[in-house]
């Protein structure tokens, strides 16, 4: 990223995990903690990393159809994190920088995630992001959650005259950059969650990044 270069986009939107924060760790430790609990043995991490970018419900589903099984892995994977969360958590290397210039230049800044908003309220502080994070759009502000587009447009509805087109959305997983072109914003895939670059670079993002300090400045960058 060169600072003496102006930032394009209308607006940014980021994924949280993953993207901007370091969290893998702790989303790990969370799903081994909830399966050791409720089916007394943690199955393989490589089914968890699948799923990651998905809300918790979601990918909770995929492991049961039972819905007081799935209510209980829930409650048990929140109850374990809230109790380590905040020294598990760190911004990942870049991410302050970027973060601290858009504010500075005026850039609205949207964060869209596949946590609840408690938890990303957290992460957010944490990292030291929440003052500069115009939007935030959850697993609970929406119905359907990535890879559907609903939270794109819900974070693309709070910047007025903001176009699509002229909006980015920067995310770790493949289910950030289905989200973002079923919106019809700009996608930037970074490898900096589980994902690797040929499991990113098939989602065909615009753009594909191995640290967010590389993200493009505008449309046309």
């Amino acid at each position: 990223m060169t600072p003496s270069l102006p930032w394009r986009w209308d607006a940014v939107l980021f994924d949280l995990d993953g993207t901007l924060a370091d969290t893998v760790p702790l989303i790990l430790a969370s799903y081994r903690h909830t399966m050791t609990t409720v089916r007394g043995a943690a199955l393989p991490d490589a089914l968890w990393l699948e799923t990651i970018g998905r809300p918790l419900r979601d990918a909770f589903a995929e492991f049961t159809d039972d819905p007081d099984e799935l209510r209980l892995f829930q409650d048990t994977y929140v109850a374990f994190q809230r109790t380590v969360h905040d020294e598990m958590v760190a911004p990942l290397p870049g991410a302050r920088e970027v973060m601290a210039e858009l504010v500075e230049r005026r850039v609205p800044v949207a964060v869209v995630t596949s946590k609840r908003r408690e938890m990303a309220l957290r992460t957010l502080a944490v990292c030291g992001f929440d003052g500069a994070v115009d939007i935030l759009v959850g697993a609970d502000d929406v119905a359907r959650g990535k890879p559907h587009p609903e939270a794109v447009h819900a974070a693309l509805s709070g910047f007025r005259g903001a176009e699509p087109g002229r909006c980015v959305f920067v995310g770790d997983s493949p289910y950030d950059l289905r989200a973002g072109r079923a919106a019809g914003v700009r996608t930037v895939g970074v490898t900096t969650g589980p994902f690797d670059h040929a499991r990113l670079s098939a989602e065909d993002p615009d753009h594909l990044v191995e640290r967010i300090l590389d993200l493009p400045r505008g449309p046309g960058a």
